[in-house]
């Protein structure tokens, strides 16, 4: 017989695990056009199909959207997945594509084969579409950034109208025949949101672009200076890298007047929202508005900042939040009470959360002296 037992304990687990958002999922847009007898398993139109292979992405999707897959899945590294998005129509429904991937996990989003002219960058056209669809309010962990390329050797950074310069827009010149987005979206998906894209290999047969049209597409920059840019990042080739690779030149936004200039920013702040929202959704509902129970916010709060820090993603965070410091006077005026109270009422809580996000280094001044 067992002896009596004063306490009894029934141990279970149930640990909550945040949900994590993917950053290297792409999505492309585009149509097929079969050689001969069409594979019994083509991909339909409207469907969201994903590809890891290449010569799958080729077989299944012929013509302009498989080879664009197939270049995005070169890069290296590259996508975690595409997902290839097949339009039909007469005129192309493009429109439905992009309806097709609105509740899809895909960070990135272009149009196979298609450059940016004046009629593509209508609102109706499909770049138009490209940069409505990205900038529209998304759901939760859906944000995404679009990447289109401007026709082969073209310069002009006026084709980048009001409705255009987005920054969650990519726009990539090139001199090259394949599909210099499809690329640029894949070797943007290989690397952490944190990551410039500065000077990232890409796999692609571009010609070198001339000095005079790397000027023309950037800028005049001054000797001591920050990076000039209009919106459009460049394939280079660099001649201090040893062999003949083809390079990110920049890492532009589609909006060079935007806070959110460069593609990591953006990326960066997607991600980080997202861990923060994943963390938290647990203690809406459960968390009082009260000291210990702010107090606990606050250190879920902390909770999903410090790895970061520790990761060297950021370099520091403060977290405020005011009606945790009036909870904790011992004394409080009317105005004070009243804020708490209405607080209470509410139901609702303001947190203050300031990140300090270091950038790379895309300028380095060096003053040489000779003695």
């Amino acid at each position: 017989m067992s002896s009596v037992r004063y306490i009894r304990v029934t141990p279970s687990s149930d640990m909550f695990t945040p949900a994590v958002r993917a950053y290297g999922n792409v999505a492309i847009i585009g149509t097929v056009t079969p050689e001969g007898a069409a594979p019994a398993d083509m991909v339909v139109a409207g469907e969201v199909v994903p590809f890891a292979d290449p010569s799958e992405a080729r077989r299944r999707a012929p013509g302009t959207l498989g080879r664009s897959v197939a270049l995005a899945l070169k890069q290296s590294p590259g996508p975690a997945v595409v997902y290839a998005v097949r339009v039909d129509g007469n005129p192309v429904d493009w429109a439905a594509g992009f309806k097709a991937i609105e509740s899809e996990s895909v960070q990135l989003v272009t149009v196979a084969g298609t450059p940016l002219d004046a009629t593509t960058g209508q609102n109706t056209g499909p770049i138009g579409l490209l940069a409505a669809h990205v900038s529209a309010d998304a759901p939760d962990g859906l944000e995404r950034m679009g990447v289109a390329m401007l026709e082969d050797g073209a310069t002009d950074t006026t084709v980048l109208t009001t409705s255009l310069a987005k920054d969650r827009m990519v726009y990539v010149a090139h001199r090259s025949a394949q599909d210099a987005a499809a690329a640029v979206a894949g070797t943007i998906a290989g690397y952490e949101p944190h990551v410039s894209m500065l000077l990232k290999p890409v796999d692609i047969d571009s010609k070198p672009l001339p000095a005079t049209d790397i000027l023309a597409l950037n800028g005049v920059e001054t000797p001591n200076g920050p990076p000039a840019g209009k919106g459009v990042v460049w394939l280079a080739h660099p001649p201090l890298i040893p062999g003949r690779g083809c390079y990110l030149g920049e890492g532009y936004t589609g909006d060079p007047g935007s806070t959110k200039k460069y593609i990591d920013i953006v990326r960066c702040l997607d991600d980080v929202s997202y861990r923060l929202k994943a963390r938290l959704i647990r203690t809406i509902g459960n968390l009082r508005i009260s000291r210990s129970g702010l107090r606990a916010l606050v250190a879920q709060l902390e909770a999903v900042l410090e790895p970061l820090v520790r990761a060297e993603v950021i370099e520091g965070y403060t977290v405020v939040v005011p009606i945790l410091a009036l909870l904790d006077k011992e004394e409080r005026t009317p105005e004070e009470q009243a804020e708490v109270d209405d607080a209470q009422a509410q139901r609702l809580v303001e947190v203050l959360a300031s990140v300090d996000y270091a950038g790379a280094i895309h300028r380095l001044n060096i003053k040489l002296n000779f003695h």
